[in-house]
This record gives structure tokens, sequence and C-alpha cells, in this order.
């Protein structure tokens, strides 16, 4: 699975097909394993609703690997098809691996998977595609490193392969053997013709783009993102290339958090890699233009053309030499063969906090579950990454114990300064009394190597008040905040200053961090302050271990609450004034109305805001 790629997921709905299941999973990288929950108990995500799930991963771009009859399949998804060139890969996989049917997405990677799991499996891909069944390829799907020029006639080329009638190959570095070895009859004289170029001008019926360029750029701390992308277009322009030939940009590792690299990586769509002083002093004796005075400010002779030419390699050639700009230098090498971004210098770390909602995977997020198998190493709470379950592939799992927060956060930030991709994880909402807040505030505050250079996403999950909330009906459905009762953060006195104030607001509040064995008094004293604030029949919602086997949400009156049954494990809500505790088929139920005071009648017209 490349960078981009989003993690396949194979989905099984009885136990029956768990060994083939399995396989699937350690012979795809980055997989992960979905099971109906009522039949499939190890998975590393599990689902009630089989056609939701699948839509929803259908719809999300995943790769879908599904061990049921293709018929099944079909008839689940057929409602969103639509744009076959977005569609996802779509494989029917036997239970027993004898066959490997791609569905949809043939030239999306599904005949390649099909092909990977026959492989493993010891079965059959059944391929129907015309060209890699006739010829071993398919001219729209090249392989890694290749690219098609946009727009071009692949239709009446792969017809005239496969008729047998001859097509002319132009490929003077002879780098296409992928179209060669097979039943395509390739002929210099023929009409219709496939070349293979770096060159930017489009030539005859198909133009393959070999990704054999690396681009080498240096700049001045704070450029403009605008000013080194028209240097690079500048450059590639005068010189012929072809954008689409470009695997890689490289800069020295000191530009590793300079925005305007990133985001001309991700505007390009290119891989960005990076290299130290002395492995791009190694390239010196190669450099056209070599720098004393480049040495003394960064450690090497040169920075554009060192780390275009550490990309091409020992056989690579400096085809456009250090051209600058007024902040910005630019140089373009060629490899001899197809660059693999992925295996030089280093990549930018990268750095998930992870939401994993309150413990059920149900109430996992697909987002969630997608960071946890690309991640090469989970970094959490033992207790937070026992919820997360199996983990996917060949990942480094880091525990930590109850009140190492700083720790586990550090160590999520060293491991993705040092190039990796992980996740720090937390149950609940990341966001929410979670882990994000630390990480962020480590990175301001403290001048660690590396750390602002790491790419930080918070993929959200379900927060404990709204689990909590819908387990007991719609206690939020008006103005609602959240306080946390524990001292270890905040001083008491700020605490009660807040509970006093939305006493008084008459919000709806949940309280995080209730109490603990030494907490107690805490939240004693913050049931005084709303029992003088509201009435006593105020419901009160209890909710504990949501999401687990031993779920328990009692709803009672503030008058009926005892501080004394509640712990670290539980989530405390309590209504507001207008908040309704009512009986309904299959036992009580909470919920605030979204008006507000005052109820429109038939005599009463509605307000509105001025």
């Amino acid at each position: 699975m490349s960078a981009t790629e989003p993690a396949p997921a194979v989905i099984l709905l009885g136990p029956s097909g768990l060994a083939t299941a399995r396989r699937a999973v350690a012979a795809l990288p980055g997989a992960e394993l979905h099971g109906f929950a009522r039949r499939v108990e190890q998975a590393d995500v599990r689902f009630d609703d089989t056609a939701g799930h699948l839509a929803a991963l259908f719809l999300a771009g995943r790769p879908l690997i599904v061990l049921a009859a293709a018929g099944i399949v079909i008839r689940i998804l057929a409602p969103y098809l639509g744009d076959k060139k977005n569609e996802p890969p779509v494989i029917a996989l036997a239970e027993d691996g004898s066959h490997a049917v791609p569905l949809l997405g043939g030239h999306r990677g599904a005949n390649r998977i099909a092909a990977q799991l026959a492989e493993a499996l010891g079965g059959a891909a059944a391929i129907t595609t015309a060209g890699e069944l006739g010829l071993g390829f398919a001219l729209d799907d090249p392989p890694e490193g290749w690219r098609v020029e946009p727009g071009e006639d692949v239709k009446n080329v792969t017809a005239a392969l496969l008729a047998g009638d001859p097509v002319a190959l132009v490929d003077p570095h002879e780098l296409a053997d992928w179209l060669r070895g097979g039943p395509a009859r390739f002929d210099s004289g023929a009409a219709l013709k496939i070349t293979v170029s770096d060159m930017a001008e489009a030539a005859d019926d198909i133009t393959l783009r070999p990704q054999t360029l690396a681009v080498g750029i240096g700049c001045e701390r704070g450029a403009e993102a605008a000013e080194v992308a028209a240097l690079l277009d500048q450059v590639l322009g005068a010189a012929g290339l072809s954008l689409l030939a470009v695997a890689c940009l490289a800069s020295l590792d000191v530009k590793m958090d300079e925005p305007a690299l990133r985001m001309l990586a991700a505007e390009m769509n290119l891989a960005l890699r990076f290299f130290d002083a002395a492995c791009l002093e190694r390239e010196t004796p190669r450099l056209a233009n070599p720098s004393d005075s480049v040495f003394r400010a960064v450690g090497c002779h040169g920075v554009a053309e060192a780390a275009a030419l550490a990309c091409a390699g020992a056989g690579g050639e400096l085809i456009v030499t250090k051209t600058k700009s007024a902040r910005a230098t630019c140089a373009v090498a060629r490899a001899p063969t197809i660059i693999r971004p992925h295996l030089l210098g280093r990549g930018l770390g990268r750095l998930w906090i992870v939401g994993l909602g309150p413990g059920a995977s149900a109430w996992r997020t697909p987002a969630a579950s997608a960071v946890l198998a690309r991640a090469s190493d989970v970094v959490g709470f033992s207790g937070y990454l026992d919820l997360a379950g199996p983990l996917p592939g060949d990942k480094r799992r880091h525990e930590f114990a109850i009140g190492e927060e700083e720790a586990r956060v550090r160590a999520a930030l060293d491991l993705a300064a040092d190039g990796r991709e992980v996740a720090l994880v937390s149950s609940g909402d990341a966001g929410i009394y979670g882990m994000a807040a630390l990480a962020f505030e480590f990175v301001e505050r403290e001048a660690a190597a590396g750390w602002r250079a790491v790419e930080i996403s918070v993929e959200p999950g379900i927060s404990a008040l709204q689990a909590a909330a819908a387990r007991a009906g719609a206690p939020l459905g008006h103005d609602f905040c959240a306080i946390s009762l524990s001292d270890l953060m905040t001083p008491w006195p700020v605490i009660e200053e807040r509970l006093r104030a939305v006493a008084a607001a008459d919000f709806v509040v949940a309280l995080y961090n209730p109490a603990s064995r030494r907490r107690r008094r805490g939240l004693a004293r913050a049931m005084e302050i709303f029992a003088a604030a509201r009435p006593q029949d105020c419901p009160v919602i209890v909710a504990r271990n949501l999401g687990r086997a031993q779920e328990s949400v009692r709803i009672m009156a503030l008058g009926e609450f005892d501080p004394g049954t509640i712990d670290m494990l539980t989530l405390v809500m309590v209504g507001g004034r207008e908040t309704r505790l009512i009986e309904t088929g299959d036992g009580r139920r909470v919920y605030t109305p979204r008006g507000y005071g005052a109820r429109p009648t038939a005599e009463t017209p509605k307000r509105s805001l001025p």
C-alpha cells in the first residue's frame, strides 16, 4: 500500500472463512479484518449492519475484499455505483480462498489485489478485463512508477494489440519491460504507436511517463510556495520535461518543516524526501555548481543538485543544473531506472491523534480504523490499546501506564519526528480531555528537534457525553457544556467558579472525571451547587463503561443522586431546568426541548431572532 492509498478492508460474515480472511489480511499490506459482530468475535472492526457497513466503506474509497457470494456484494453496492473512474476496488473472495473475483475497479487495483490474493492463498484470480486477460497488462493502469498521459487513445491501441495487430513501441532506454514478453506484437513500422518518454510533448497515440526524474529544491526559510512552484514550472518548461515523469521532490532535512515544500508536494501529489547534510555532501564530485558558502551554512556544498542526484542514484545524471529564483533553487536529475521514493532518504513523519470512541467497535469511525491500519506505530495507555483490539499488520505497540500522559505524547512525537507514521490513541474523542491538546502544547512550548516537521492530524471519535446522551435519549437538545472535576490540572476554586456559572446559566452539564478513590468531595460539592439552582426532580444520567460489556446507564432525579456510587469509569450528566424525563414503551428517556422558555401555541406566534 502506498502512502496515499486507503487501507483494504477484508469483510468476513461468518466464522467458517476466518482462516482465509486472516491469510488475506496478511497478504495485503495495511489491510484490516472487519467481522459481522454476531458471528465473528475476533476482528479489527466489528459491525452489525452488513449492507450499511459495506456501503460506508465503498463510499469512503476503501478497497473491499468480501468473503461472500459475488451476487450478495453486487446487490449491496448496486445503488452506489456511478463514476467507474472513482470507484474503489471490490473483490469477492471464496471462503476457501480458491477464487478471487474482481467485481469493480479492475483497473483501479482490483485485478492486482486479486492476483496478490491468488498467489498468497493458492487460488485463482478470475480476471475478466480484456487487456490483462489477453495481454498481461493494462495500458490505463500501468505499474507503480508509471503514468499514462491523460486523454490518450488507450482503447484503440489495446484493441489493436488484442486483435494481434502490431503496434510500434518507442522505448529508447528499454524501461517498459512490463510491456514485453507477452503476446503483444510490437513493430517499429506500425501505424499505432506507444512512446515511452519523460519529455513534455505528448507523441503519437499513447505516451507513457516513466517516473525517472527527481527534482531537488533548496529555499530560504519562509519562502513562498507560489515562488517555489513557479520556479519548478519554469525549470520543467525550459527543459521540456513532463511533470508526470517526476517521481519526487527532495531537499535537505533541515527543510522538513518548510511549509512551501509541503504545499508544493501536496498540490502536485508528489512524494517528498529529505537527506541529511552528510549524505548530500557525498554527491559533491557530481555537482555542477558546488558552493563553499552553502557548505558553511548547512554542511554540504549543494542542496538542489545534490538532493536530485541522491534520488537518481549512482547511475543518475544531472540534466538541469541549479536554477535560481529570488529565494529558491531547483535542479533535476534523471535515473536510469524507475525511482522508488519510499526507499530513499527520509519522509515526513506523521502523527494521527485518534479517538477510539467509548469502546464498542461499532462506535469507532471508519477513519479511525483506517489510521490504525496504516500506522507503523501505535502509542497509548495500555487499556486504550486493548480497546483498539488486535492491531493489523506488523505494527509496533508502545504501551504506557495510566498517568503517563506526557510520556506517551513525547514518545509519539519522537517516533513521528523519526519519519514514522504514528497513531496516538485516546478513548472517546482525542480532542475532548484527550491527548490532542497536550501534543499541540508540547509542539508549541518545547524546541525538540523534528517535532515541528511532523504532520499532525486529529481523528475524532464518539465522546462519552455523546454516547451517554444517545443511551438516555436526547438530553443535549439545547445548550450544554462539559466540565472536568479533576483538580490535577485545574485548581478546585476555578472548577467551582465554572460550576456556579453554568448552574446559574442553566446549561445541561456533562461532568467528566467525576470522582476517584482520592477525589470524593468535589462531586458532592458540584451536586450541592446544582441542587441550589435546579429543581429536585431535575433528571441526572449516570453512565458507566459506555460501549463495553459492563455498560450501565441509570436515570434518576437530582434529589436521589448518591455521589458514593461514582468512579472514574462514570460520566455524570445533569439536566437543566427545562430537561424532561418521560416514560416510553421501552423505559425512561430524557430530553431537553430544542425551544427554550415559553412554548409557541396556536395563540402565541413563534419568536425569532431580529
